[in-house]
């Protein structure tokens, strides 16, 4: 629940920091990528910006959460076929050290 309420706080301090910064700032940005070339509003350059590093961390987390998931399913392959070994070590009499 904290997390959470955290989350929230964190979120609308973003909205009121964009929300300040788009009021501030009216003017236009040149922009020259090579590919793209024009003059945008400052508040829509860095909203694209801000979406654009949004997209690059999730798909940098998706690499990590594919590596994770597959992780756990080798790790769940080695419990049971530990798991099968142990049942069956237990199904096997004792042998006195006599």
């Amino acid at each position: 629940m904290l997390k959470r309420a955290g989350l929230i706080i964190l979120i609308l301090v973003v909205f009121v920091v964009m929300f300040t910064f788009t009021a501030l700032n009216t003017g236009d940005v040149e922009l020259d990528l090579g590919f793209i070339k024009g003059s945008y509003p400052i508040s829509v350059t860095f909203a694209a910006t801000f979406f654009g590093g949004v997209l690059f961390g999730m798909s940098c987390l998706t690499v990590f959460v594919f590596r994770l998931i597959n992780e756990r399913r080798s790790l769940r392959r080695a419990l049971h076929s530990s798991e099968s070994e142990v049942s069956s070590l237990r199904s096997l009499p004792l042998s006195d050290a006599d």
